[in-house]
Protein backbone atom coordinates (compact mmCIF):
# COMPACT_ATOMS: atom_id res chain seq x y z
CA UNK A 1 0.00 0.00 0.00
CA UNK A 2 1.10 3.50 -0.66
CA UNK A 3 1.70 5.89 2.20
CA UNK A 4 -1.17 8.09 1.02
CA UNK A 5 -3.62 5.20 1.28
CA UNK A 6 -2.45 4.43 4.81
CA UNK A 7 -2.86 8.09 5.75
CA UNK A 8 -6.47 8.04 4.55
CA UNK A 9 -7.20 4.86 6.49
CA UNK A 10 -5.55 6.24 9.63
CA UNK A 11 -7.45 9.52 9.33
CA UNK A 12 -10.75 7.67 9.00
CA UNK A 13 -9.90 5.48 11.96
CA UNK A 14 -8.91 8.52 14.03
CA UNK A 15 -12.11 10.38 13.16
CA UNK A 16 -14.11 7.31 14.17
CA UNK A 17 -12.30 7.10 17.52
CA UNK A 18 -12.95 10.79 18.16
CA UNK A 19 -16.65 10.29 17.46
CA UNK A 20 -16.89 7.22 19.68
CA UNK A 21 -15.07 8.97 22.52
CA UNK A 22 -17.29 12.05 22.31
CA UNK A 23 -20.46 9.95 22.22
CA UNK A 24 -19.33 7.97 25.26
CA UNK A 25 -18.48 11.14 27.18
CA UNK A 26 -21.74 12.89 26.37
CA UNK A 27 -23.75 9.78 27.20
CA UNK A 28 -21.99 9.46 30.54
CA UNK A 29 -22.56 13.13 31.35
CA UNK A 30 -26.25 12.89 30.46
CA UNK A 31 -26.75 9.73 32.49
CA UNK A 32 -25.09 11.17 35.57
CA UNK A 33 -27.01 14.43 35.17
CA UNK A 34 -30.30 12.53 35.09
CA UNK A 35 -29.27 10.61 38.18
CA UNK A 36 -28.32 13.82 39.97
CA UNK A 37 -31.61 15.46 39.01
CA UNK A 38 -33.52 12.44 40.30
CA UNK A 39 -31.68 12.54 43.62
CA UNK A 40 -32.07 16.29 44.10
CA UNK A 41 -34.89 17.82 42.03
CA UNK A 42 -34.23 21.32 43.41
CA UNK A 43 -30.80 21.35 41.76
CA UNK A 44 -32.09 20.20 38.35
CA UNK A 45 -31.62 23.63 36.76
CA UNK A 46 -28.00 23.95 37.87
CA UNK A 47 -27.25 20.37 36.83
CA UNK A 48 -28.83 20.97 33.41
CA UNK A 49 -26.75 24.10 32.79
CA UNK A 50 -23.54 22.34 33.79
CA UNK A 51 -24.45 19.39 31.56
CA UNK A 52 -25.09 21.59 28.53
CA UNK A 53 -21.80 23.46 28.98
CA UNK A 54 -19.87 20.20 29.38
CA UNK A 55 -21.50 18.67 26.31
CA UNK A 56 -20.70 21.76 24.26
CA UNK A 57 -17.05 21.60 25.28
CA UNK A 58 -16.86 17.90 24.40
CA UNK A 59 -18.47 18.56 21.01
CA UNK A 60 -15.93 21.32 20.35
CA UNK A 61 -13.02 19.01 21.10
CA UNK A 62 -14.58 16.26 18.95
CA UNK A 63 -15.04 18.66 16.05
CA UNK A 64 -11.44 19.84 16.40
CA UNK A 65 -10.19 16.23 16.41
CA UNK A 66 -12.23 15.35 13.35
CA UNK A 67 -10.96 18.41 11.46
CA UNK A 68 -7.36 17.51 12.33
CA UNK A 69 -7.93 13.95 11.03
CA UNK A 70 -9.45 15.25 7.81
CA UNK A 71 -6.61 17.74 7.31
CA UNK A 72 -4.08 14.95 7.77
CA UNK A 73 -5.94 12.86 5.21
CA UNK A 74 -5.83 15.67 2.62
CA UNK A 75 -2.18 16.51 3.25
Amino acid sequence: MADANLAHIAAGFGAGLVTIGAAYGIGRIAGLAMEGSARNPQAAGDVRISMIISCALIEGVALFGTVVCLLLAVK
